[in-house]
C-alpha cells in the first residue's frame, strides 16, 4: 500500500474520533452542531473510483450513526452528498473538474468555498430534514442547517489552513 492509503485511512480514524469524542458534544445554543467528519468526503481525491467513495461516505456515516446512535441518518446524509459530489465538483470547479486536475491545496479561495457551502448545506439539511422527518418543521430544519452549516465550513476551513503543505 501507497503513502496515500494511509493518509486517508489516518484521515478517516482522526475524523470520526474528533467528531465522536469533541463535537457532538458541542450543542451551542441549543442546535448548533458542527459536523466536520465531512471533510473526509469533501477532500476524497477525485480520480479515483466514484463506487469507493460511495462505500466510505456509507462506512464514516456509519461509524458516526453506531456512536450517535441516531439510528442511519448520517450514513445516508453522507451517502447522498457522495453520490451528488461530482455535479458539486463540476459546478464549483468547472474546466478543472472535467480534466481531473483538482488538487484542493491549489484551487482558487473562492472555488472552495462554493464547493464546500454546497456540499455541507445539502449534508447537513438532508441530516436534519431526516432527524425531524416532518414538514411543518421545516423552518427549524432550515434554521439548524444554516447555523450548523455556517459552524462546520468555518472549522473546515481552519482545519484545511493549518494542515495544507505550504506549495511556493
Amino acid at each position: 500500500m501507497n503513502n496515500s492509503v494511509f493518509l486517508h485511512i489516518a484521515r478517516f480514524i482522526s475524523l470520526v474520533f474528533l467528531q465522536v469524542v469533541l463535537f457532538n458534544h458541542i450543542n451551542f445554543l441549543g442546535y448548533i452542531n458542527p459536523y466536520i467528519y465531512i471533510m473526509f468526503i469533501a477532500l476524497f481525491p477525485v480520480k479515483n473510483n466514484r463506487f469507493i467513495i460511495i462505500f466510505l461516505s456509507f462506512f464514516i456515516g456509519l461509524t458516526i450513526d453506531v456512536f450517535s446512535d441516531t439510528g442511519g441518518i448520517h450514513a445516508a446524509a453522507c451517502v447522498f452528498i457522495a453520490y451528488v459530489r461530482p455535479l458539486i465538483l463540476k459546478f464549483s470547479f468547472g474546466m478543472i473538474y472535467d480534466h481531473q486536475t483538482i488538487k484542493f491545496n491549489t484551487v482558487e479561495f473562492g472555488e472552495k468555498l462554493t464547493y464546500l457551502t454546497i456540499l455541507t448545506l445539502l449534508h447537513h439539511f438532508m441530516l436534519f430534514f431526516l432527524e425531524m422527518f416532518s414538514v411543518s418543521q421545516i423552518i427549524l430544519v432550515l434554521q439548524k442547517t444554516l447555523f450548523s452549516s455556517i459552524f462546520t465550513i468555518l472549522l473546515i476551513l481552519i482545519v484545511t489552513i493549518i494542515f495544507s503543505k505550504k506549495t511556493k
